[in-house]
């Protein structure tokens, strides 16, 4: 999963932090990643930006897994000493078995 949200951010984000924890209903279960991935300098920052704006309606193909949500929760950007942007977002991976 980590590799599919890097890759649509062509590769220049790092990942600051990531959480996962299980998630279930009556019908479904999976995991909720809650990650927060760091975008340095004017090629990243402009990854970044195209990774908030096609994150929610992107069709993430991981093996057995559907990704059923997908969610930025936040967006921080610095100009000074250097473009610098932090993009928090949450997914809802369900087992496709």
């Amino acid at each position: 999963m980590r590799t599919a949200l890097l890759a649509l951010s062509g590769n220049q984000g790092e990942v600051r932090h990531h959480s996962e924890t299980a998630w279930a209903s009556i019908t479904f279960a999976g995991t909720r990643h809650r990650l927060r991935l760091e975008f340095e300098g004017v090629e990243a920052v402009a990854a970044g930006e195209e990774l908030v704006a096609a994150l929610p309606d992107h069709e993430f193909t991981i093996p057995r897994q559907l990704v059923a949500d997908a969610t930025v929760t936040g967006v921080e950007s610095a100009l000074e000493p250097a473009p610098r942007m932090l993009v928090e977002c949450e997914l809802l991976l369900l087992e496709d078995v």
